[in-house]
C-alpha cells in the first residue's frame, strides 16, 4: 500500500483542489468531499456546470473558469464524465486526479484512467479522499483498512 499512500500524500499536498460533480443540495460523495477538504483548510473548488452555488460557496462551471486554476481535480462524477474532466485537466495542465469509488465502479473509468496516462497526469484510480484527510472518521478509517487487508487498494499511475 506504499505506492497508494505516496500518491495520496503528494495528491493532498496540494493546496487548491477542484472537487467535480458536487451538487446544489444533498450528501452526495462529492459534496462530502468538498466539506471535508474546505473543513481541513485546503483552497477548494465545486465544479457542476448545472450549478452557480453549492454548500454557500460559488460552483463553476468547469476547471477552466476557476479563478488562477488548481493543482489537483476530485472527479466525483459518473465514468463518462470523470473522461470529460480528464481532459479538461490535459488541456489546463492540471497534472494530479483522484477518481472517487466507495462502492462499485464509482467514478472510476478505464478510459479515463488511460487518458492520464497519455497526458502525464497522475491517477488514483479509486478510494475516497475521505480515507485519508485528518481527522478520518471510523467509517472511513475501516474502508481504507479493508482496502489494505484486501489487497483492493487502488494502483496509482504515474
Amino acid at each position: 500500500m506504499t505506492e497508494l499512500s505516496d500518491s495520496v500524500a503528494d495528491f493532498l499536498a496540494q493546496r487548491r483542489i477542484a472537487v467535480a460533480g458536487v451538487s446544489r443540495d444533498g450528501d452526495l460523495p462529492a459534496n462530502l468531499i468538498y466539506k471535508k477538504l474546505r473543513d481541513a483548510g485546503y483552497g477548494v473548488f465545486a465544479v457542476n456546470p448545472n450549478a452557480d452555488e453549492s454548500e454557500g460557496d460559488p460552483c463553476y462551471p468547469d476547471l477552466a473558469a476557476i479563478p488562477d486554476g488548481v493543482d489537483a481535480v476530485v472527479a466525483a462524477t459518473p465514468p463518462a464524465g470523470t473522461e470529460d474532466v480528464v481532459r479538461q485537466c490535459a488541456e489546463l495542465g492540471v497534472d494530479r486526479v483522484w477518481m472517487h469509488r466507495s462502492f462499485g465502479h464509482g467514478s472510476v473509468s478505464r478510459d479515463a484512467v488511460e487518458l492520464c496516462r497519455e497526458h502525464g497526469i497522475a491517477c488514483i484510480p479509486g478510494s475516497c479522499p475521505m480515507m485519508w484527510v485528518k481527522p478520518v472518521d471510523p467509517a472511513h478509517a475501516c474502508m481504507r483498512w479493508v482496502q489494505k487487508v484486501t489487497g483492493g487498494a487502488p494502483r496509482p499511475t504515474a
